[in-house]
């Protein structure tokens, strides 16, 4: 998670500035047409931003935070097939839901067709309104099995996953994949003309090679040059830092709607700041009582979900994500660090919120 972080600063205020001289120049008109809506199969997304699938963090609790934002779609975090079949509690927790969150992305992940299938099935009987297909995972204990990434280089493999999931449900059914496995290869182009053969309803590409994991820049180019391969509809994803990367992605590369996966940690707000930039209006001005309102929400929800034990020893860490840029930020970590009560979590943060407000 700290690498995550570490690459979001690095390249963020270099990008968002070159980005934002441009973007104000262009014409509200133009950048209304952002803001229509867009169809996965037969779900219809108010608008043209989604939440991208993120381990650990796109819970419950989370998606509803991004989904007040003003997030069209929230998608869970990627789901074990074999944790489905197998009957796992804590995956099948994974797809818990509510309706203020609809609609609902669940990916799930795995290499055997047969397992794949049958994870399908559980998830569409779930509720979930769109099923997604990870290839683009390249952590390496994903990889090892087969799934992930791995499955851009096994296009037979590929093929029947996709076609015996697609077989399986009737949910709209997506696929998440990236660049490739190495920089010569092209086999995002490979499965992504397969996934469209097999019914797939839409696809996501992060423009990175499993290989650059997170490093490195994605090649928004790739986005561009997918959309012209394929009759449905593509989802870029990959170096949005700020809202008007969102706005620049769009007009770059000519896809239906962006995913936003790394900037939204600690930052689910961005998604407002977005659909400001795709009216054609300025983004809404940063308030310190609103981030805190947040981080409360946060860990109250988080309690209500996980039970206060479970949901402390996440806001141990995770608390610290909403403070980042902030004065002080690294005293607000260390007295979170041991906090075990909701009670306590609650009163460090209104604590760091006073101190603020004290040297303004």
């Amino acid at each position: 998670m700290q690498f995550f972080l570490a690459q979001v600063e690095q390249g963020k205020d270099t990008v968002c500035a070159s980005l934002r001289e441009s973007a104000v120049k262009k014409n509200a008109n133009d950048q209304r047409q952002f803001a229509n809506f867009m169809k996965i199969g037969s779900v219809t997304l108010k608008n043209k931003t989604i939440l991208a699938p993120l381990a650990g963090i796109t819970n419950l609790p989370f998606r509803l935070l991004a989904k007040e934002a003003g997030c069209a779609l929230v998608c869970s975090e990627m789901v074990s097939a074999h944790g489905l079949i197998n009957k796992s509690k804590r995956t099948e927790q994974m797809l818990d839901s509510l309706p203020e969150e609809k609609p609902l992305s669940v990916q799930i992940f795995g290499s055997q067709p047969d397992v794949m299938a049958e994870a399908a099935r559980f998830v569409e009987s779930s509720g979930a309104d769109i099923i997604d297909l990870n290839f683009g995972c390249s952590v390496r204990k994903i990889i090892k099995t087969g799934s992930g990434a791995a499955l851009m280089k096994t296009p037979e493999t590929a093929e029947a996953v996709i076609k015996a999931v697609r077989k399986a449900v009737r949910t709209p059914l997506t696929i998440k994949l990236r660049a490739g496995w190495n920089p010569a290869d092209n086999q995002a182009f490979e499965i992504s003309q397969i996934a469209e053969s097999c019914g797939v309803d839409a696809i996501t590409i992060h423009p990175r090679t499993a290989k650059q994991g997170f490093s490195g820049h994605s090649d928004w180019a790739l986005i561009a040059k997918l959309k012209k391969q394929v009759n449905v509809p593509v989802i870029g994803n990959g170096d949005i830092f700020c809202a008007d990367d969102a706005i620049a992605m769009l007009e770059q590369t000519g896809c239906d709607a962006v995913m936003i996966g790394r900037m939204a940690i600690g930052n689910p707000w961005i998604f407002s700041h977005v659909l400001a930039r795709m009216r054609g209006e300025a983004e809404p001005t940063a308030d310190l009582q609103h981030r805190f309102e947040i981080m409360t929400r946060y860990v109250q929800e988080s309690v209500k979900y996980f039970g206060e034990e479970i949901a402390c020893r996440m806001m141990r860490s995770r608390l610290c994500w909403f403070a980042k840029g902030l004065r002080n930020s690294s005293q607000f970590r260390k007295s979170v660090n041991h906090i075990s009560t909701e009670t306590e979590a609650l009163q460090r943060i209104e604590d760091y919120k006073e101190s603020l407000q004290a040297d303004l």
